[in-house]
């Protein structure tokens, strides 16, 4: 078994609890390995650190969990995924300028950006995948399995939401 950290988000809007009567819901359906956070009503934010087999495996079964739990809980985003040069920079440590140079020295090999403007924005798991190849950056295995994927879990729920 591996340990993978992640955060799911959801819209529970159909719940009428207060941020204690859910954790405490969450808690007892299996999400003992969640910090539970409630920013805005109607949406709760679950930080997992759990053990699995495989990323996949562990996501899915934290969102089944929260399933269980909430039914009508629809998930909003699985992180890490999409990222811009600052969490690039936190993730292999380095500044926000490093990063920028990178990708633009970079620019004809560095991964696409999934939307450009103000704010460039990446997947995390195409940016971390060049960065292993490249040789100079200790990305771990698991966090690229992770953002991998949270990859394919948001395109999917981006994909169901078209229909």
């Amino acid at each position: 078994m591996i340990e993978y950290d992640f955060t799911l988000k959801f819209d529970v809007s159909g719940v009428d609890a207060e941020l204690d009567a859910i954790a405490d819901a969450l808690y007892g359906a299996g999400c003992d390995d969640a910090i539970i956070g409630l920013g805005k009503t109607g949406m709760i934010a679950a930080n997992f650190t759990r053990d699995a087999s495989s990323a996949s495996d562990a996501i899915n079964s934290a969102i089944a969990d929260v399933k269980q739990c909430f039914p009508d809980a629809r998930l909003v985003e699985a992180t890490p995924d999409f990222v811009g040069l600052t969490e690039i920079a936190e993730i292999i440590d380095c500044s926000r300028q490093n990063v920028r140079g990178l990708y633009m020295r970079n620019i004809n090999t560095f991964p696409a950006p999934i939307h450009e403007g103000h704010s460039t924005i990446w997947h995390l798991a195409k940016v971390l995948t060049w960065l292993k190849e490249k040789g100079h950056y200790a990305i771990s295995d698991g966090l690229i399995d992770v953002s991998i994927a949270n990859m394919k879990l948001n395109i999917e729920r981006q994909l169901q939401e078209l229909h």
